[in-house]
């Protein structure tokens, strides 16, 4: 592979990071103004969260096979015009709604599944810094743009803030197109039996489990605690506020948690990550208790985003710590990535679908509570082996 790079791969890099996430996450803080712009229940847009998870388990298991035919920065190139569309596509009606997000979710899944081969291929010496880049800036994009949602869509309706999305989308696109130029292809490797016996594997299933459950709740959160936070009686800027501070807690946790895991004893690793897991617990069973009170939403933010935000870069790094070889890495992180947002996906729709079957919310917090249970107990599984 060739060496040479642009000298936009660093600020390319930095803006896919910012638009990793936010082109759809920051609307669950608008989700009752949407419904209300296209005249449909709020519950049944919990699918704008969900139709991004479905595609990026549809498509991450593709992405290498399209990176070794184009190219992984031509490739990329593709992937930022095709989400820049899908974002504005979905200003015009509910179908292309559907449609664009749909368009959001397979060109964010190429982003997402080949950024580390992307690095790899050009700066492999600044793997760790470039990687904690894109982390933090996809952490601090949505940070930035949840409290400033509420404010655009009064300035300019819903369509407004989708517009502006837009614009970051196709700022980050202009500054990636350099990087078109010095294109690396992915070398054809021949894996399905190895593939075939990480399948056959209980540890394996049991991260995918853990994966995919730490996926559901961080989605679930993110589409529908603003919502319950304005059906409670917190005004839009309030519930942006605490959106805001449910994404900015993950930054901290991002860039201390993978060395904290590494550095740790098996031991004080279980113990920190059972306790963080516990602590998502805490919080949502204060979901339970119907309050108005800001300070009591913002206990529980804090609980439950600190909870994700520390259960996802652990379970990053734990890939590496649990496989003998790079290869075995990769596939354990693509199996593990499709497998888990295939669970992850059906989070924020049956969620919402839910208050219509139960006419409350409780019994689909009570679910989620146990989903968390059931992620610590895994937890304590994947701490006793050493490798898979």
């Amino acid at each position: 592979m060739k060496k040479q790079h642009s000298k936009f791969l660093l600020p390319g890099i930095l803006m896919v990071g910012v638009v990793l996430r936010a082109p759809f996450a920051v609307l669950p803080v608008v989700l009752g103004d949407i419904a209300k712009g296209l005249q449909v229940p709020v519950n049944s847009l919990g699918l704008l969260t969900s139709l991004p998870l479905i595609m990026f388990a549809l498509c991450s298991a593709f992405s290498p096979r399209l990176a070794q035919k184009v190219g992984l920065e031509k490739l990329f190139t593709i992937a930022m015009i095709v989400l820049t569309l899908g974002s504005f596509i979905r200003i015009f009606n509910l179908p292309l709604l559907y449609a664009g997000t749909i368009m959001l979710g397979a060109a964010i899944a190429v982003l997402n599944v080949l950024l580390p081969n992307v690095i790899q291929a050009n700066q492999p010496e600044k793997i760790g810094f470039l990687t904690t880049l894109y982390i933090t800036s996809m952490g601090l994009a949505i940070s930035i743009m949840s409290p400033l949602a509420a404010p655009i869509v009064r300035l300019a309706g819903w369509k407004g803030l989708i517009l502006v999305l837009t614009f970051i989308c196709l700022l980050a696109c202009l500054i990636w197109l350099p990087n078109s130029r010095h294109n690396h292809k992915l070398t054809s490797k021949n894996r399905e039996q190895q593939m075939g016996s990480l399948l056959k594997n209980p540890r394996v299933w049991a991260l995918i489990v853990f994966g995919g459950l730490q996926s559901l709740l961080f989605y679930t959160a993110i589409t529908w605690l603003p919502t319950l936070g304005q059906l409670a009686g917190l005004s839009n800027d309030a519930t942006g506020f605490l959106a805001s501070i449910f994404s900015f807690i993950s930054l901290p946790l991002a860039m201390t948690i993978p060395s904290l895991t590494t550095r740790l004893s098996a031991k004080k690793r279980l113990g920190m990550i059972a306790l963080f897991s516990v602590t998502g617990m805490v919080g949502l069973s204060m979901l339970l208790v119907k309050t108005d009170s800001f300070v009591y939403w913002l206990i529980l933010n804090l609980l439950i985003g600190m909870s994700v935000s520390a259960l996802f870069p652990y379970l990053m790094v734990t890939f590496s710590l649990k496989t003998s070889t790079p290869e075995q890495t990769a596939q354990l992180s693509g199996l593990a990535q499709t497998g888990g947002y295939i669970l992850a996906a059906f989070g924020p729709s049956l969620f919402g679908y839910s208050f219509d079957l139960f006419h409350s919310w409780t019994p689909a917090i009570f679910i989620l509570i146990g989903l968390a249970a059931i992620v610590t107990l895994t937890l304590f599984y994947i701490e006793k082996f050493d490798k898979i």
